[in-house]
């Protein structure tokens, strides 16, 4: 989702801070919020899900509030609080009209209609709960003042009201989140680390006796059933990692009590390379060259090789 949040982002905070409207309404009913209607002189001419809508509207677009509503119903079903939304959005400079950003023609956005989005920006969620798929919805957005240089920060210039014309595509469950490893054992070769499990259920990894790794270690120690991860996708996981000189473990998930969930490709390369064709429910032991992690110097005691126990829970 980050060519969208890159667009939206400035557009959620904004919503989330000053979004006014109509009372809230339960779901599933899609409610607008703001100032409406000025959005009423907008005209949409349908282009299909990969080329996006030709739009009119009477420019200069103004408004005080964030505003958002559905200008054109679709007629697929309502969108589903907790589902994840497929979306394309044409984002245009509501002064003078001229394209800002287009996503149509490329791969779908994500918009996940989940706790995090309600409480962030209510009033996005929600827009978009009880919106039915092939519907268009428009957002617009304040400009904002030029701000004078101070504290040695550079002038901001001012910014433009923005008119983004959202399309639903597609709207599905999200997919679901394990709590831990779900799939079949299988038995690692020798001279790998081994790992147990203490009485809490957090592996405990032990490096006695390891050699220094020639190549980057990808070993299942569970094989998960569920779909296969790639490179680009965002991964839910829980994770210990010991620095293999030492065997003291440096960082782990379960000190925090929460799934860690971020990008892979986003991640050092023995991560990306090494979960890159797991699966979901897997439990995968990770041995990574020092070239493939932080190098000899290292992030605090994460230095040298890395062995990292990774429990793949959830993907999207």
């Amino acid at each position: 989702m980050r060519r969208l949040l890159a667009i939206l982002l400035p557009g959620l905070l904004l919503l989330t801070a000053c979004g006014g409207g109509e009372p809230a309404a339960p779901e599933p009913t899609s409610q607008s919020a703001g100032e409406t209607a000025k959005l009423d002189s907008l005209k949409l001419t349908e282009n299909g899900d990969k080329k996006a809508p030709g739009v009119e509207f009477t420019k200069p677009l103004e408004v005080k509030d964030p505003t958002i509503k559905v200008v054109k119903e679709g007629d697929g079903d309502r969108v589903k609080a907790n589902q994840v939304a497929d979306i394309s959005i044409v984002a245009f400079n509501g002064k003078d009209g001229s394209t800002v950003e287009d996503t149509f023609p490329k791969d779908a956005e994500k918009l996940e209609l989940n706790d995090e989005l309600k409480t962030g920006s209510a009033v996005i969620y929600n827009a978009f709960v009880g919106a039915k798929v092939g519907s268009h919805l428009a957002l617009a957005v304040p400009g904002k003042a030029a701000a004078p240089a101070s504290a040695g920060a550079p002038e901001t210039p001012a910014q433009p009201s923005q008119l983004i014309v959202i399309k639903i595509l597609a709207a599905k469950d999200a997919p679901k989140v394990l709590d831990k490893p779900e799939g079949d054992a299988v038995t690692p070769p020798a001279g790998l680390p081994t790992v147990k499990e203490n009485d809490k259920g957090v592996p405990v990894i032990s490096v006695e006796g390891v050699a220094a790794p020639t190549a980057l270690v990808s070993q299942d120690l569970i094989k998960g059933k569920g779909q296969a991860v790639k490179e680009t996708d965002t991964v839910t996981v829980n994770y210990v990692g010991v620095a293999l000189a030492s065997g003291k473990v440096f960082d782990s998930s379960y000190d925090s009590g929460k799934k860690a969930t971020f990008p892979l490709n986003g991640v050092i390369k023995g991560w990306t390379q090494g979960l890159a064709g797991k699966t979901v429910g897997s439990r995968v032991l990770l041995v990574i060259p020092k070239d493939l992690a932080y190098g000899d110097q290292g992030q605090g005691d994460a230095k040298g090789d890395l062995v990292f126990v990774v429990d793949i829970l959830g993907v999207k």
